[in-house]
């Protein structure tokens, strides 16, 4: 029989030919049962290729036909999910594999089920205050108004969930909504979301940054939308 992994990690891709070896490697080397489950969501910059060339045997893979969305891969992700703890994985190395040990050991350890690494925690600013972290700390703001809870960085990529928790939630977004989605979703059951810090190193649009002014609008709506509605 055969012995379910401790960790199941889900990462969304989308042209990161440049980074999809270098942030594997750096996974591998963690020293958890684990399972790493890749979804590729349409790439066309040679991704994909280098994805089917890699061979390591604790990996899943999913070849999406076309660019569905960020959300819709994560969603794809979950369905082949076997870990007792869920963690989702960009793979463009703005966060570190180093932080999975105090991410998941919260959950391990019955404090929580739901737990965010984030990038600015109250005594923790970027030297150069840009309009990203400005938005990130709007997109907080609102989300601690409007679900009572007490987040530093509702928008960080390291959301780690009990399985069977995460399993249980009806998600429904597609592009870049997801972590609002299932913030507001879990908020509105009640679940108590644990912050730890967590290094982060952000890339630029020049360097292949994804996200954009537009999904931030987008994921407020997302939020006033789930905040009277299921």
């Amino acid at each position: 029989m055969t012995t379910k992994p401790t960790l199941s990690i889900i990462i969304p891709i989308y042209n990161e030919k440049t980074t999809i070896r270098k942030i594997l490697e750096k996974i591998q080397t963690q020293e958890i049962p684990k399972e790493i489950i890749i979804i590729d969501d349409g790439s066309t910059d040679g991704t994909r290729e280098i994805i089917q060339n890699i061979n390591y045997p604790n990996i899943k893979k999913i070849f999406l036909k076309k660019n569905y969305g960020k959300s819709a891969a994560i969603r794809c992700g979950i369905k082949r999910v076997e870990g007792k703890i869920t963690l989702i994985q960009d793979a463009d190395l703005e966060y570190s594999p180093n932080d999975y040990h105090k991410l998941i050991d919260p959950i391990i350890q019955n404090k929580t089920r739901v737990v965010y690494g984030t990038r600015f925690p109250r005594k923790r600013r970027p030297k150069n205050i840009s309009l990203f972290y400005l938005g990130i700390k709007l997109l907080t703001l609102i989300t601690n108004i409007l679900y009572k809870t007490k987040l530093t960085d509702e928008a960080t990529c390291y959301k780690v969930f009990d399985t069977k928790l995460l399993k249980s939630i009806n998600l429904k977004s597609r592009r870049f909504e997801f972590c609002p989605e299932v913030t507001a979703k879990l908020s509105k059951k009640g679940h108590k979301i644990m912050e730890i810090p967590v290094y982060y190193n952000p890339r630029s649009k020049k360097h292949g940054k994804k996200i954009r002014y537009r999904d931030g609008i987008s994921a407020i709506a997302t939020l006033i939308k789930y905040k009277f509605v299921d």
